[in-house]
């Protein structure tokens, strides 16, 4: 057989093929900026109808009526954000402690397992907490976790927690986005803390630290910019969840005058109406989703904004 021979003169330069790596990875970029401008002009667009004719008053009204066309968003605005700041305060404690006891402290024949099992629930789909919610844990808060609040902690003075209940409502809701997120959150902590040098955490056991004092002082701090990353993306995922929270939060399309009480999501409001609406009604939902996507994106701005401020106090650049 004749030997192919290959002429240098069509092979890639390092110029031109520096040129093709570039142009290659500016498309990949340009075209996840062009799916988050695609998304906010197509929103925009059909969400003008309501806009024009709700105004501002669309974000605070609570009115919510298909019959007479009267819309109002603000029951789901509170219910979404009442949801995930019961979620993130649940589920950011739990997450670091359990991620940093993995890496720092859990004996091998511990660690493994548990790895793998948080693993395992952070990639479990949304629908199979709620019906697991629906089925399983709605009864638990009806039959314990509530008469327990409301009578052994007398927590029934407290205004924001009242007397009546039935399983459903926004505390239920954010506990079931506490665990949905949970194992999300302490999978990236876990590996940000598992990417702190070994040489520093050795440097610090070797001037006398302790295990508390290397944790707090060297895998927190290194990992500091990981923790927040992974704060943020669980509270993304959070404000967002459709069906474990459609499921259990009641969908209430009224103001919440209590955790106990149902109530609804901006996520869940669209899934509920989307598949029957039309004319100015789904204009409105439209426009719930421009707020959600608003929402999402002032998190995600937020939460660089800190990140930011966090590496220039640890001397980043």
């Amino acid at each position: 057989m004749k030997k192919l021979l290959i002429n240098k003169k069509h092979l890639l330069t390092p110029e031109l093929s520096d040129r093709v790596f570039k142009l290659i990875t500016a498309s990949a970029a340009l075209v996840i900026l062009a799916l988050m401008v695609g998304f906010f002009i197509q929103l925009l667009w059909y969400s003008m109808p309501a806009i024009s004719k709700f105004g501002f008053k669309f974000l605070i009204s609570v009115e919510w009526d298909p019959v007479k066309n009267i819309f109002g968003a603000m029951p789901s605005i509170v219910g979404t954000l009442i949801t995930t700041i019961i979620a993130v305060t649940i589920a950011v404690p739990i997450s670091f402690i359990a991620a940093m006891f993995l890496v720092e402290t859990a004996p091998v024949w511990l660690k493994v397992p548990v790895s793998y099992a948080l693993d395992l629930l952070a990639a479990i789909p949304s629908i199979i907490f709620g019906l697991w919610g629906l089925f399983i844990f709605v009864p638990f808060m009806q039959d314990h976790i509530q008469p327990f609040l409301v009578h052994n902690l007398y927590l029934k003075s407290i205004p924001i927690f009242g007397t009546v209940y039935n399983g459903f409502g926004l505390l239920t809701a954010g506990l079931i986005l506490a665990l949905m997120i949970l194992p999300f959150i302490c999978a990236v902590m876990r590996d940000v803390f598992k990417m702190v040098p070994a040489v520093l955490k050795e440097s610090a056991f070797g001037v006398g630290a302790t295990s508390w004092e290397v944790s707090l002082g060297i895998t927190m701090k290194y990992g500091a910019r990981g923790m927040l990353g992974a704060v943020f993306l669980g509270l993304g995922r959070a404000v967002g969840e459709t069906m474990a929270v459609l499921f259990i939060i009641g969908n209430s399309q009224i103001l919440p005058t209590s955790l106990f009480s149902g109530g609804t999501t901006i996520a869940a409001t669209l899934a509920n109406n989307f598949a029957e609406a039309d004319g100015i009604f789904m204009s409105a939902l439209f426009e719930l989703g421009l707020i959600l996507l608003i929402i999402s994106f002032c998190i995600q701005i937020v939460g660089q904004l800190w990140l930011n401020s966090v590496s220039k106090k640890m001397g980043e650049r």
